[in-house]
């Protein structure tokens, strides 16, 4: 069976919900828009039945816990949905908050508030942080265990001082989610180059 290719994303205000159902249109992706919410209201399981009903893919889908501490119901959703057979996970972004509880994540790279990529993690506001290669976030507690292709790490998505609204085309957030489908298809076109078919890397 075909698996479904979705990309997480660690935020779900209206925000974050209009800038991903932006990005997904223009690059002929889907949202699931009912993923919205602060905190995640629907459980692992009604999210993956909604992902496989979706007839486009990359699909978006977004994990919030609203600040709990430690793994909360977006976590807990997110951890099903990488788990499930039916799924490839693409990548993730890593969205950054002003967190008091000291979540934090490893990211492979960030695009902070003007596009540019850089080592470093970014703040709320897309603005480069101190730490080389990690992001403090609210819902990003799991992604370190989990078997994550590239978690690419961003500011608060939708907003970084409307750089990033969706009515000026979230770039910011594009940019990210560009990240992550080259890094997907040059890991497949490697494996086309080692005689390998998309179908038996799909299986393994």
């Amino acid at each position: 069976m075909k698996k479904r290719r979705v990309i997480l994303v660690t935020d779900g205000d209206e925000f974050a919900c209009r800038a991903i159902e932006r990005v997904a249109a223009e690059i002929g992706g889907r949202c699931i828009s009912r993923s919205q919410g602060n905190p995640t209201k629907l459980s692992g399981e009604q999210l993956v039945e909604l992902i496989l009903q979706t007839p486009h893919d990359p699909v978006f889908v977004m994990f919030d816990d609203c600040g709990a501490v430690g793994e909360g119901a977006g976590e807990q959703a997110l951890r099903y949905v990488v788990g499930h057979e039916q799924i490839e996970v693409l990548g993730a972004l890593a969205v950054a908050s002003n967190t008091h509880q000291h979540e934090w994540t490893k990211v492979d790279v960030s695009v902070d508030r003007d596009g540019c990529l850089t080592e470093y993690g970014v703040d709320k506001e897309g603005i480069r942080d101190l730490e080389i290669g990690r992001i403090n976030g609210d819902t990003v507690y799991c992604l370190d265990q989990l078997n994550i292709p590239i978690v690419v790490g961003i500011g608060d998505i939708g907003k970084m001082g409307c750089r990033d609204h969706a009515k000026n085309g979230a770039p910011i957030t594009r940019k990210a989610v560009e990240l992550i489908l080259e890094r997907s298809e040059g890991h497949a076109g490697k494996g086309e180059e080692n005689g390998e078919s998309a179908d038996r890397q799909e299986a393994r």
